[in-house]
């Protein structure tokens, strides 16, 4: 494949799959998915795109999608650029605060929108944000408040149709140019407020060029989408699905996704290391249930399985005939069984956003689950690096990938440069500068590369914590060690100028109770669960042995057991789940004081 402008490849794609299925949704009256084939695709691209000339949105003006996945957004997105627009997607769980934030700044111009929750935020939002000329709304089910501001999708895709824009629109799809801005994608702001990465064709290309080269995959796979389209990782996946072919189903509740894998049985999935720990926590959690005989034949196929694909199929050894034996059997009685959990059919899974512990990806890669884990931000359009097929280093975050250079800066700072990296930030020219150093984009990651050309990440540069004692200490690393544990849900790990670390952990609920019912603990309320003795002590001897491994300085060394999640909605962790430190300590500013006065 040749660079070329996304929306005019997008053409070729309808032209060349036609009738053919481009993607699926569920539909919620009948319960069953809805196929969407490709002529139906570039027809409401072409009705949407006219609909926003009718409106009046100009080249390189901005439009807003608020939303959770489903194939209207991906339409929008695709009609927005093919009109020389610049997509801005807005996460579904953002704030009206936040999204405010984005729409002023990014100047957007129209706003689509999901459900009820997403239309009220825009709706209240928009009051103070005058060059907003018009809210279109997927769902037919939200109810309009304003109807001289908003419409349906329906009525906007009629107002396209009507608009007599045809030869217009032609005009000025086929003036695109492989340098215009795509897309604006608003960072999650972890430690200040959000930055506009802005990503051009030639970024998005970059990606596609640089998969079809890394990936060994076909028109017949199936992938399904379930993290937020807002995220560049799932939209950049989605794109390179829908240039190889590749059939995209839309699930739009993430928390029906263990259902959902069993219904579609993808054979593509992107993913992120919560879905694995997940996973793997509640097969502990069943095989601790069950009985001696099946807890050690489910020990017994993991172990074949893990000599099998581990230790012989990954490093394209030949499979001794007795191995060969033992894993037919295992992976009948046991191996296939636990795979289905996914569908049953997974060729491999993409996994990045967050660290995965060598422990898991061991696990999945045992029972046949091919976890391609990957390394990239927002700012190199997602993959910088990726795990190969053979000769799997767990310990790494694979190969960097083709067309992309890395090398390690100042502070073991992580570098990136090539054709994936962004065009800079939005009207922050400062911060731009900052990080793009001589061509190179500055990650605020740090690692190394090993002997054998993988990248190792070791942690966030800015994230580094340094102790009252002068050790540096990562917290991703603790904190990714200690999550692994079936009881412990999420944890943050405190360390900074202190003389020891401490921690904020939230427990697993259901799991925890299971454990207390069962040890007979009686209880009325999660607190009262959380201050009994026997639990604290019962967390301090699971925390103890999961960090065996790490140095005394970055152990553990007290603990807060907390009664509630960390949440987006109280502002303690992004759109894309990772941790607000300093939200979070000076909320539990008190809890973390008194672990150091005790």
């Amino acid at each position: 494949m040749e660079y070329q402008h996304w929306g005019k490849l997008i053409r070729d794609r309808i032209e060349k799959f036609g009738d053919r299925i481009a993607m699926r949704y569920k539909d919620e009256e009948s319960n069953k998915w809805i196929g969407v084939s490709w002529n139906e695709f570039g027809l409401q691209i072409r009705q949407v795109s006219k609909a926003l000339m009718k409106l009046g949105v100009k080249e390189k003006q901005s439009v807003a999608i608020f939303s959770q996945n489903m194939p209207e957004w991906i339409t929008a997105d695709l009609a927005i650029m093919s009109v020389r627009g610049i997509s801005v997607p807005i996460y579904p769980t953002n704030s009206t605060s936040e999204a405010k934030y984005i729409v002023q700044d990014s100047e957007v111009q129209v706003i689509f929108v999901g459900e009820q929750e997403q239309y009220d935020r825009t709706m209240e939002l928009i009051k103070e944000v005058p060059h907003v000329k018009m809210v279109v709304v997927f769902d037919k089910k939200t109810k309009l408040t304003d109807h001289d501001k908003s419409m349906y999708w329906d009525e906007f895709i009629i107002m396209g149709k009507n608009s007599g824009l045809g030869k217009s629109f032609d005009e000025r799809f086929y003036s695109g140019q492989f340098d215009d801005l795509a897309t604006l994608i608003y960072t999650s702001g972890t430690t200040g407020e959000p930055k506009g990465v802005m990503i051009d064709h030639k970024n998005i290309s970059s990606v596609l060029v640089s998969h079809d080269k890394e990936l060994n995959v076909s028109e017949n796979d199936i992938s399904l989408s379930f993290l937020p389209l807002s995220h560049v990782y799932e939209r950049g996946w989605c794109f390179f699905c829908f240039h190889r072919g590749i059939e995209v189903y839309f699930n739009r509740d993430p928390k029906q996704i263990a259902e959902v894998m069993k219904e579609v049985r993808p054979t593509l999935m992107c993913t992120v290391p919560r879905l694995y720990e997940k996973i793997y926590s509640g097969i502990k959690d069943k095989t601790a249930e069950a009985s001696p005989t099946k807890r050690a034949l489910l020990n017994w196929s993991v172990k074949v399985g893990e000599k099998y694909y581990n230790q012989y199929q990954m490093f394209e050894k030949k499979v001794p005939l007795g191995l060969k034996l033992k894993h037919r059997i295992a992976d009948k009685l046991v191996l296939s069984k636990l795979r289905g959990i996914m569908g049953g059919r997974i060729n491999f899974t993409p996994c990045g956003g967050a660290p995965v512990s060598r422990e898991i990806l061991e696990f999945f890669h045992s029972l046949g689950v091919n976890v391609k884990v990957g390394y990239g931000l927002t700012e190199t359009m997602a993959t910088v690096s990726l795990y190969g097929d053979k000769n799997i280093d767990f310990g790494t975050a694979g190969n960097t990938i083709i067309g992309t250079e890395i090398k390690i800066g100042e502070n073991d700072e992580i570098m990136v440069k090539g054709p994936g990296v962004m065009r800079g930030y939005y009207k922050k020219p400062e911060a731009t500068a900052e990080v793009m150093k001589d061509g190179w984009f500055c990650t605020g990651d740090a690692g190394r590369i090993d002997e054998n050309g993988c990248l190792v990440i070791t942690d966030r540069i800015k994230d580094l914590m340094k102790t009252s004692g002068g050790k540096y200490v990562a917290p991703q690393k603790i904190e990714t060690t200690l999550v692994n544990d079936q009881f412990i849900e999420q944890i943050a790990v405190i360390g900074d100028c202190r003389n020891y670390v401490t921690a904020l952990a939230v427990p697993a609920f259901g799991p925890l109770q299971a454990y207390a019912i069962q040890q007979n603990i009686v209880f009325d309320s999660i607190e009262e669960l959380l201050a009994n003795s026997q639990i604290i002590e019962f967390f301090e001897k699971r925390i103890e042995e999961l960090q065996k491994e790490l140095s005394r300085f970055e152990k553990v060394k007290k603990f807060t057991l907390l009664p509630k999640e960390f949440t987006i909605e109280a502002g303690e962790i992004t759109s894309t789940l990772k941790l607000k430190r300093k939200v979070i300590q000076e909320k539990y500013k008190h809890l973390i004081e008194k672990m150091y006065k005790e």
